[in-house]
């Protein structure tokens, strides 16, 4: 019988421990700053008006409002090439990233709600793949993009209707600072 209460209590023990555990919660990753010092002042980070470069990014991308200076790309349904609006929109994003040497910029490639998650995931990649592609051939470089897919993960729209499965089906750019 005293067994019986060592172990009851040892049981009792590891399984508070194991909630314990299972529930705290895992830390946020850090955003990653990309600022580049100007040489302007001679203080590293800082730009001819005092201002850091970070600093100054953050606040002409918080200018241009919600989503940045950058607009969305869409996509035909089961696509990634790129529509002539595309390439216009893009053209648009690049001018803008070029006056903004200090920026760099994930594409995010995202689908509508039909297909399987895998074969979605897979098709965001590719838009966003030549979005970034591209981009490139309009001058910007490699290092200052990034991609990412979340396939059906993220919608702007989730009625099932071909107007919100177009709105869907786009390439989205995030400025990273």
């Amino acid at each position: 019988m005293h067994d019986n209460k060592f172990y009851g209590g040892w049981l009792i023990s590891v399984l508070l421990l194991s909630l314990g555990l299972i529930g705290c919660p895992k830390q946020a990753p850090q955003q990653m700053s990309y600022g580049t010092p100007s040489t302007g002042s001679g203080t590293p980070g800082m730009d001819e008006t005092g201002l850091g470069e970070d600093k100054r990014i953050q606040e002409r991308v918080q200018e241009e409002g919600e989503g940045g200076p950058f607009q969305d790309v869409f996509f035909s349904y089961d696509s990634f090439e790129l529509s002539e609006e595309a390439r216009q929109t893009l053209q648009a994003n690049a001018d803008w990233l070029q006056n903004n040497a200090g920026v760099k910029v994930e594409i995010e490639g995202h689908c509508d709600e039909r297909g399987t998650a895998e074969y979605n995931l897979a098709l965001g990649a590719k838009r966003a793949r030549a979005a970034q592609d591209y981009l490139m051939t309009l001058g910007v470089p490699a290092e200052r993009l990034s991609i990412i897919s979340y396939g059906e993960e993220l919608p702007q729209c989730t009625d099932a209707n071909e107007s919100c499965w177009q709105r869907n089906r786009r390439g989205h750019f995030s400025a990273l600072r």
